[in-house]
């Protein structure tokens, strides 16, 4: 269980499941993302972070992926955000999933995991 308090730029609420409400995002990927929040220094806007098995996105697939086992989330990256610097950092930081979407017309977004995989792609 996760004591929200503990972590000075997030909240619960921002990593609720969109459609259930359910939280069951994993204490280490949170203890990660806020030491990766200190050193990148700007706001980090978590626009999807737990998503239940039963979440329109993860029933759709053969089976529930990264934000289901609540290692993933992702982060709106507005306009002049150095994408470059936070993925970099993410590295470091031992992220081993990293998505960047780039979709014209679309709010662009930064995908960060920790399943046991290196991997860094686009949408």
């Amino acid at each position: 269980m996760i004591n929200w308090d503990d972590y000075d730029h997030f909240s619960k609420q921002e990593f609720d499941c969109q459609q259930t409400g359910e939280n069951e995002m994993r204490p280490a990927f949170v203890d990660k993302l806020q030491a990766l929040r200190y050193e990148y220094g700007r706001p980090m806007i978590i626009t999807s972070g737990y998503r239940s098995p039963w979440h329109s996105i993860e029933s759709a697939k053969t089976q529930p992926g990264a934000h289901a086992s609540g290692q993933a989330c992702d982060i709106r990256v507005g306009p002049g955000e150095d994408v470059h610097a936070l993925v970099t950092l993410a590295v470091r930081f031992g992220f081993t999933g990293i998505g960047i979407s780039q979709r014209a017309g679309q709010p662009r977004f930064v995908h960060l995991d920790t399943l046991n995989r290196k991997a860094i792609w686009s949408y």
